[in-house]
């Protein structure tokens, strides 16, 4: 009997030794897969979740979203440039399946359409200017909405109605188109690693921006170009840019003066032709925010304003700005072109060496693999008048 009794007592031990270690083997294994702090880890360096096949990113915003892994349905609301952004930086425009109709227009009158016409098949008719329809925007059944970071409304109102919204911004880096671009594609690469340009599109818009600074820097101040935007203009609208707007810093990365840097409002700045005699710039570009083109200048077609006076017109020094994939003005995947284009346009003898057109046929085969052909690389910087249709300026 005792030897019995101890033998049991022996098994039970040994039964006992065994659930103790397989508890500190789990709870060593619960403890590496945690980090050491009892906690299971779902998210890798990355943000994404191995659970619910999600990631989390931070949006220009600073605000969190939760975003599917796989995102195949895109919508585009208030901010213009990206649905251009986008169907080049994917070198296709399956996954947009809405957009305004500002970024349709200019899509059907450049070579966004061209090149992407399946662009043209995307939805407009759930937004007009800052109002959402949110029934027909769900009927896109899109996995992530872009909006613009300086319409935070619009972001509550589409989280409040379900869709994973993320802000894009405009403004963030002062106006500054390069900075901007860089910013725009680094988010982009971390929503969509399989498509990460980040650093290719650093690296080349920042080398095409050096070369512009190294070749304008040396110009003295008294020869420094005197430069009025006209952003957009019809018989009851003239707008340009102050200090605070994209035209300032298009003046200052090519070394010019923006005449109206006096004007402190942000955004575009009204203004009359008395000021713009008083300024009498030697260089005028127009936006393709406007249907109008430098011949209008030269010939005062719009009533209301004569021009002959400014030394830009009497000396025809009125251009166009280009629209590749989007109207340059603003930030976009064209930005390095256009600014290459400006500074020559503005010291064509700094830049005799440039040819705009060859620069945007390697810059859209380097970084983003487009084979454009010498038709299309001039197309850029001859755009359609009706590409500037479709904006209502009060």
């Amino acid at each position: 009997m005792k030897i019995s009794n101890l033998s049991m007592k022996t098994r039970k031990v040994k039964f006992l030794s065994l659930l103790l270690t397989l508890a500190l083997m789990s709870g060593a294994l619960a403890a590496c897969g945690s980090g050491g702090s009892g906690e299971p880890v779902t998210e890798d360096a990355g943000g994404n979740d191995a659970n619910t096949g999600t990631i989390t990113i931070t949006d220009h915003a600073d605000k969190q979203v939760e975003l599917p892994a796989e995102i195949n349905r895109i919508a585009v609301c208030d901010i213009f440039p990206i649905p251009s952004v986008l169907a080049v930086f994917f070198d296709s425009a399956d996954k947009i399946v809405g957009m305004p109709a500002p970024s349709k227009t200019a899509a059907e009158n450049g070579l966004l359409g061209q090149l992407y016409p399946e662009i043209l098949n995307a939805e407009t008719g759930y937004i007009d200017g800052s109002n959402i329809n949110m029934e027909e925007l769900a009927k896109l059944e899109p996995d992530v909405v872009f909006y613009s970071a300086s319409s935070p409304e619009i972001g509550d109102q589409l989280t409040n109605a379900g869709f994973a919204a993320v802000a894009i911004s405009v403004n963030k880096w002062n106006y500054d188109c390069i900075e901007t671009l860089n910013n725009w594609i680094a988010l982009l690469s971390q929503i969509f690693p399989d498509s990460d340009k980040a650093e290719l599109v650093k690296t080349r818009s920042n080398e095409m921006y050096a070369l512009v600074q190294d070749r304008v820097s040396g110009i003295p101040e008294e020869e420094r170009a005197n430069a009025f935007f006209l952003f957009q203009y019809s018989d009851t609208t003239l707008l340009t840019s102050g200090r605070q707007f994209f035209g300032q810093w298009w003046a200052d990365a090519i070394g010019a003066k923006n005449v109206a840097t006096e004007l402190e409002k942000d955004n575009s700045a009204p203004v009359n032709m008395e000021q713009i005699y008083a300024w009498n710039p030697d260089l005028i570009f127009m936006t393709n925010f406007n249907t109008y083109y430098p011949d209008d200048l030269y010939n005062n077609t719009v009533e209301g304003y004569d021009w002959s006076a400014v030394d830009a017109v009497k000396n025809q020094r009125v251009y166009k700005m280009p629209l590749g994939m989007y109207r340059s003005y603003t930030p976009g995947v064209d930005c390095p072109v256009t600014l290459l284009w400006m500074a020559k346009t503005a010291y064509p003898e700094q830049f005799e060496d440039v040819d705009v057109i060859e620069q945007a046929k390697k810059y859209y085969k380097e970084v983003f693999g487009i084979d454009l052909t010498d038709e299309q690389a001039k197309s850029i910087f001859e755009p359609a008048q009706s590409a500037g249709g479709g904006f209502s300026y009060q």
